[in-house]
């Protein structure tokens, strides 16, 4: 789709000043008769100052000599004292140049001599100097116009192909460089570096995300939803903006923290890995910068800023039956199904997060609907995405941090309680691990995570998974009407079952 502006068209500047349509008529007291003999009229002509200046409804005041009433020329003075009546007197109350104070500015100026003063009639000179001061005014006109005819001559002479001597502009508006830290500098810089990713299962079904590159081997990092068509005898492809595409295999798979790897069969040489950043560190109200897919339209690029952090969220991979937990990001850069996979960046171009999910005004979060931003997207923070890889690719299988107790995911606002029944028959305590031997019972309500205030169950298990397995955090919980705070060291889990 093309657009065109639409406008007024813009007149080509004049050349030369406007000559006015009618000059002024002189009053009938002015009136001389015409010249005797062959001599050809002539017009005195008036005083000229240094530089034009404007009438006060901003057009130029005409400079040309004003013409009889009969239609004749006054005769050219013959050496007498030019004639009092010239010029005209300006209308009562009015000054000539609609400024009744001095001239500002102007070097030289004296009082009463400047544009803004009255005009005043020169003492009477002889016609020697009269003749001197037309002498120089027809001097300087023709020089004026020796300089405009010698510059129409030199543009048509240097253009001789064709008789018009108008200056067109250059097509180019020149170079332009980028400074890196633009949104245009690191677009260019990352654009190279992401991938679009088509998935494609053993049955035809399928979808597309994006994904960018981890390391110079052909890692490529991107979200578990993304690939999971593909896990099981699918077909996996990942094409760069260059349009160079390569067949690819998932190296490992994290359901629950929605992080995949896959790897580039036959990966070129020269890749060059996005430089990942801190994500603690980001702050809210920093700019990010998203690029992905959205709806299959490769190498997007969208901005915004970091709305919020910590974000507690849970979404699922389409079934309803997988979930995935996140204390995520939350940014306005618009993200759209296509964007899932793809590195979210902060205004230097290092990798904060990956853009995971949004939030749908009709669905919620997650879901097979097709809705599109509504400037509430979730990013995978990059510290935890970048732990959770290495494992992928050292393992093939996600380490999961714990407490080892199960935990209801319903949408409370009171906290996370441990159940009273744990699923599969297990026990909802696990004997022996962290919880149970820090004194946690079923029925408990965990309240807070270190500093972290904890809502529900999904948030209680969001903010675990920031974390690593053997790190210590404080757990605050509630029994019986009472706060109790206690210390554990965090267990771990390998893999999704």
């Amino acid at each position: 789709m093309s657009t065109e502006n639409e406008g007024a068209a813009v007149p080509p500047a004049p050349s030369a000043p406007p000559v006015p349509v009618d000059a002024p008529a002189a009053p009938a007291s002015q009136e001389r008769p015409a010249p005797e003999g062959d001599a050809a009229p002539t017009a005195p002509l008036p005083p000229v100052p240094d530089s034009t200046p404007a009438s006060s409804d901003g057009a130029t005041p005409p400079y040309a000599a004003p013409a009889a009433s009969n239609g004749a020329q006054p005769p050219a003075p013959q050496g007498s004292a030019p004639d009092a009546s010239w010029p005209p007197p300006p209308p009562p109350g009015t000054s000539p140049y609609a400024d009744s104070g001095a001239a500002a500015g102007g070097a030289g100026a004296g009082a009463g001599s400047g544009w803004g003063a009255t005009y005043q009639q020169p003492a009477p000179k002889s016609g020697r100097g009269r003749g001197g001061l037309l002498a120089a005014v027809l001097i300087a006109a023709l020089v004026a116009g020796g300089l405009g005819g010698g510059l129409g001559y030199t543009l048509a002479k240097n253009d001789d192909t064709t008789s018009s001597t108008t200056v067109s502009a250059s097509d180019s508006g020149g170079s332009f460089k980028r400074d890196p830290g633009t949104v245009a500098g690191v677009a260019a810089k990352a654009l190279p570096s992401t991938v679009t990713i088509q998935a494609e299962g053993s049955s035809g079904e399928g979808g597309t995300g994006t994904g960018f590159v981890f390391d110079a081997e052909g890692h490529i990092l991107t979200n578990n939803h993304v690939v999971a068509d593909a896990v099981d005898g699918g077909k996996l492809t990942a094409t760069f903006p260059n349009g160079k595409k390569y067949d690819a295999e998932v190296v490992g798979h994290a359901q629950g923290y929605d992080v995949a790897v896959i790897k580039l069969k036959n990966a070129p040489s020269g890749l060059k890995p996005l430089t990942l950043g801190d994500s603690d560190k980001v702050a809210v109200g920093d700019s990010t910068i998203a690029i992905g897919a959205p709806f299959g339209l490769s190498n997007t690029v969208t901005t915004g800023i970091i709305s919020a952090k910590n974000r507690p969220v849970a979404s699922s991979d389409g079934t309803g039956s997988n979930a995935s937990y996140m204390s995520a990001l939350q940014t306005d850069a618009s993200i759209n199904p296509g964007n899932s996979g793809g590195p979210l960046l902060d205004a230097q171009g290092n990798v904060i997060g990956i853009n995971s999910a949004i939030q749908s005004a009709a669905n919620g979060l997650g879901g097979t609907s097709q809705s599109g931003s509504i400037g509430l997207g979730f990013a995978i923070p990059i510290n935890q995405a970048k732990y959770v890889a290495q494992q992928l690719i050292k393992n093939g299988e996600p380490v999961y941090a714990k407490i080892g107790a199960s935990v209801s995911t319903e949408d409370t606002s009171d906290g996370a309680k441990i159940v009273d029944q744990g699923t599969s028959s297990a026990d909802p305590v696990e004997p022996g691990g962290p919880a149970d031997k820090a004194g946690l019972k079923p029925g408990d309500v965990i309240t807070k995570l270190d500093d972290r205030v904890i809502d529900s169950g999904p948030t209680l298990i969001g903010e675990i998974w920031t974390h690593q397995p053997g790190d210590k955090v404080t757990i605050t919980y509630e029994r019986d009407g009472k706060s109790h705070t206690v210390e554990l060291t965090l267990g771990s889990r390998t893999g999704d079952s």
